[in-house]
């Protein structure tokens, strides 16, 4: 079973959006520009689950 972690190795800040694109096998990029659009459309709720996501999930070299 996976799990989500961040990604030490696909990262721009810390982590999160490469973590969830090697979880689901989605292109990193395409994740930054849904992250970035919906931060607009979610009032920036979007940025603080983003920054709540950063404090509390493990990097994949904790395992």
């Amino acid at each position: 079973m996976k799990k989500l972690y961040k990604s030490t190795s696909n990262h721009q800040l810390s982590g999160v959006l490469g973590g969830i694109g090697e979880l689901y096998n989605i292109d990193t990029s395409l994740l930054r520009i849904i992250f970035v659009l919906s931060i607009f459309v979610t009032s920036g709720f979007t940025l603080l689950a983003y920054i709540v996501a950063a404090i509390v999930m493990p990097t994949d070299r904790e395992l």
